[in-house]
């Protein structure tokens, strides 16, 4: 017990440095280049090359890489073996990849923003090209994790990202303005930032033991799982994807800067929903495991309640909090250098609407979790399914009238149908929501004085500069639900998650 206290100790350290870097990461970016034509070229640019981060490095390759090399180390069959061949293929495979996606670009990149001009089409094609052989670099990355993670040393691995923060920066600030074209510089540090997830696990890989020699048997069994398993996980967050393809592609009809608009909101709305959600999925993942092997439907439901009630606990007041102090906080980060007011605005607007999906997307973190434990893995596939369908259908409903707003709840609401979907089914075996009344009434109200609370400190603040107006703010808001929690007997939630 103590060891898992220390590995999740260290877990939420590194995350959390990651996260500060990402945020630093951000300020530089609008910084330099604010939310127009060129960060919009960017972000199409490296949309391939991320989408393959997921499919064939840090999501499914991961996934199916780290259950398969811990079996090896546990059962004694030759665990560096594994990792070797693995790691020989990818020598083999990613250069292909490279290869064919940099001839490929001009091909598919029309496709995924077909609204751009010209102009920003050809610039965007270089940018792709310069960044493909990003995939490689964090898929080499990405098995370094999976062996210090079976290897039970998470730190390095978890502190490796901060590497890619620290690259965009360099990129942003000290690369970009040697080219005509800066943008150009944010391209070539995001390589240095991959280089760098790499190299910084090298001394942890090391220090357990690990030596690379090369081994080419593509037909190993180990190999062979590794495939298996990779093939749901890699469908499932393929799907995921086609909703930021789909708002991508509309948005490029939209006026300069939707693309980064809507990128900085999703920052701010994904911040709450990374150290919390992911937080208490992972915290509750184990139990649901526990209650499914003695067939305990009654402890599996009261967990659920747990999740559904500590993601309320966080996500509710989350919300709340940056509903009321959403275009402050974006002001604040991101409006200097290039970000101007009117970007500030328009992704305020945007985080607003991305907002009302907060809650629910928390819910499809803890519920996953636990069709995971029950071994049905197909329920969390339809209903991504769905809720990419409902995403598409929305889009294209309310691109017209709302712009890239309509964008936004289109998100939401696509939030809304994946969370309904599962719950639906697991309703059907526990009741997840038992005696959860009276608990989200205490925090719904708690939420209401937060609110209030932040408004009352903008009036009295008034003329204040905006980082005193700002910090304040949250820290009075935080205070007081903190507050009332403790009185309201609230933080017995977080209790239930020790």
């Amino acid at each position: 017990m103590k060891r898992l206290a220390r590995d999740v100790l260290l877990l939420a350290i590194a995350t959390g440095i990651s996260r500060v870097f990402g945020l630093f990461r951000d300020m530089t970016i609008a910084d330099r280049f604010g939310a127009g034509a060129a960060y919009d070229a960017f972000l199409i640019a490296f949309f391939v090359p991320h989408l393959l981060r997921q499919l064939l490095a840090e999501g499914a390759l991961s996934t199916a890489f780290i259950p398969t090399y811990t079996d090896a180390l546990v059962t004694d069959q030759e665990a560096n073996h594994l990792a070797n061949n693995v790691l020989s293929l990818l020598l083999i495979i990613f250069p292909a990849v490279v290869i064919a996606g940099d001839l490929l670009v001009p091909y598919y990149l029309p496709f995924l923003a077909s609204g751009f001009s010209p102009e920003e089409m050809r610039l965007s094609i270089r940018l792709a090209q310069i960044l493909f052989p990003f995939i490689a670099l964090v898929g080499f990355a990405a098995v370094f994790m999976g062996i210090l993670n079976a290897h039970h040393r998470f730190f390095a691995a978890a502190l490796a990202p901060v590497m890619f923060n620290l690259g965009m920066i360099i990129g942003a600030l000290v690369i970009a303005p040697y080219f005509s074209v800066p943008i150009a510089g944010l391209a070539i540090g995001a390589l240095i930032g991959g280089a760098g997830q790499l190299v910084f696990q090298l001394p942890a890989i090391i220090k357990v033991g690990f030596q690379f020699r090369f081994t080419l048997r593509p037909l190993h069994p180990g190999v062979r799982r590794i495939a298996r398993l990779m093939a749901p996980a890699a469908i499932g967050l393929a799907v995921t994807q086609i909703n930021l393809l789909v708002d991508n592609k509309l948005a490029s009809y939209l006026a300069t800067g939707a693309i980064s608009s809507l990128q900085y909101a999703m920052r701010l709305f994904q911040l709450p929903l990374g150290m919390f959600a992911v937080s208490i999925a992972t915290a509750l993942l184990p139990r649901f495991s526990r209650a499914v092997a003695h067939a305990d439907d009654r402890l599996l439901s009261d967990q659920l309640r747990t999740g559904i009630e500590a993601g309320a606990f966080v996500l509710l007041p989350a919300m709340v909090g940056l509903y009321a102090l959403g275009e402050p906080i974006i002001a604040l980060l991101f409006q200097h250098g290039e970000f101007t007011p009117a970007d500030t605005a328009r992704a305020a607007h945007v985080l607003y609407f991305y907002l009302i999906g907060i809650f629910p997307y928390g819910l499809v973190y803890t519920f996953t979790r636990a069709f995971y434990a029950l071994g049905k893995t197909v329920y969390p596939l339809i209903a991504s399914a769905a809720a990419v369908a409902a995403n598409i259908a929305f889009d294209l409903l309310l691109i017209g009238p709302m712009r890239v707003d309509g964008l936004a709840i289109a998100t939401s609401i696509s939030g809304i149908v994946n969370a309904l979907i599962l719950f639906i089914a697991l309703a059907g075996r526990v009741n997840p929501t038992r005696d959860s009344g009276v608990v989200m009434g205490k925090i719904l109200t708690g939420c209401a004085l937060l609110y209030v609370s932040v408004w009352g400190i903008g009036r009295w603040l008034a003329g204040w500069n905006l980082a005193g107006y700002v910090f304040v703010a949250i820290g009075v808001g935080v205070g007081i639900y903190l507050l009332y929690a403790k009185m309201s007997g609230l933080v017995k939630i977080a209790a239930r998650l020790t």
